[in-house]
């Protein structure tokens, strides 16, 4: 396995680097969450290896986390539709703040801070209006300092763009409500949609997915560090029909949809999980946790590069020599060229997400 020094080195090499701060409690590599065998719900420091360097109870299940760009803090959200995200100080592991969604509002389980680490933005849904908006936070005294549009309906994962100004949107069209649960309340009309968005709230622009694919929901995001998005996808219609389920979007093109051959994609049952570029830039992958797989592509060619075989794949993150992943039976694992090992298994489920600590830009 390639030495956590050498890892490291290569993330510097990448303008990469792991921020100050987080040295003091280990060093982690990645955030995630997870239900342990006491039936508690927690948040954990991991590193590339497997290792659980921290891990701090969170209230309820959580979904993804925000670490701060500068100082030993995480940002837990609680799963859509949750209210409740928690401020932790992972060096003493206590919790410093818990934000509460304002009323007539609930997080979507995601959020990203500003590259000074003086904001935190969140993703959240107006539910009586059935429109989404990004929250703005005070990342130091943890007060609401508003809101704005989020461009679209369902707004759920969102990435800070290379400029450092622009944040990108993954507006995944569907309208939800507190009252009726994850009941999916507009599937018909349903526009799933990017939008790139200022920080001050002004609309850049909106990129929508053929008619055809307006069902395919976009959710989750990656960034590559010369603007690239790549984007995954979850498919709310005919169930016998099997798109596309991961994207890549550069400002001002068309968006490009990558597939697999009509046997591999069926077997994805239209659902992608999480989305992550490897540290190379070269190639790209989705797991999905439903058809216990993972697919890699490769972004020159835009064609699937390998397909691994993974029980319950979710969590996804660029890695020493390609990938690390996790799944709900409680691996941690690696892959590296068409090989994919497993590093640790804690006694632990992971959930969705792999939440990289490390600069955003």
């Amino acid at each position: 396995m390639t030495s956590r020094r050498h890892f490291l080195a290569g993330l510097a090499a990448a303008s990469l680097t792991p921020v100050q701060g987080w040295a003091s409690v280990g060093a982690p590599d990645y955030l995630a969450a997870a239900l342990f065998p006491d039936g508690t719900y927690r948040l954990a420091g991991l590193e590339t290896g497997g290792d659980i360097v921290f891990s701090l109870p969170l209230p309820a299940r959580g979904h993804a986390a925000a670490a701060h760009p500068k100082r030993a803090q995480a940002v837990a959200f609680a799963r859509r539709p949750g209210t409740f995200a928690i401020v932790i100080d992972c060096t003493t592991g206590t919790e410093i703040a818990r934000l509460e969604a304002p009323v007539g509002r609930h997080f979507y389980g995601h959020g990203i801070f500003s590259l000074d680490g003086t904001r935190l933005f969140t993703t959240e849904n107006d539910y009586e209006a059935g429109e989404g908006v990004i929250g703005i936070w005070d990342a130091d005294d943890h007060t609401r300092l508003g809101e704005f549009s989020s461009g679209g309906i369902g707004p759920h994962d969102m990435r800070l763009m290379p400029d450092g100004q622009t944040l990108v949107i993954a507006n995944g069209g569907i309208e939800t409500h507190p009252e009726t649960g994850r009941t999916k309340l507009n599937l018909p009309v349903m526009q799933p949609r990017l939008s790139y968005v200022d920080l001050s709230g002004s609309v850049l622009e909106q990129v929508e997915l053929p008619r055809a694919l307006q069902k395919n929901s976009i959710r989750h995001l990656a960034m590559r560090q010369d603007g690239l998005v790549g984007f995954a996808m979850q498919w709310q219609g005919d169930k016998t029909q099997h798109p596309p389920l991961l994207g890549l979007h550069r400002r001002g093109e068309t968006p490009r949809l990558l597939s697999a051959a009509e046997t591999d994609q069926s077997s994805l049952q239209g659902y992608a999980g999480s989305i992550a570029f490897a540290g190379d830039g070269e190639t790209i992958a989705i797991t999905c946790p439903r058809g216990n797989a993972l697919h890699q592509y490769s972004i020159a060619n835009e064609t699937l590069a390998h397909a691994y075989h993974l029980e319950d794949v979710c969590g996804l993150g660029s890695g020493p020599d390609g990938f690390v992943f996790t799944t709900g039976t409680g691996i941690v694992g690696q892959l590296s060229g068409k090989q994919a090992r497993v590093a640790a298994r804690p006694d632990c489920q992971w959930d969705n997400h792999l939440i990289p600590i490390r600069t955003t830009v």
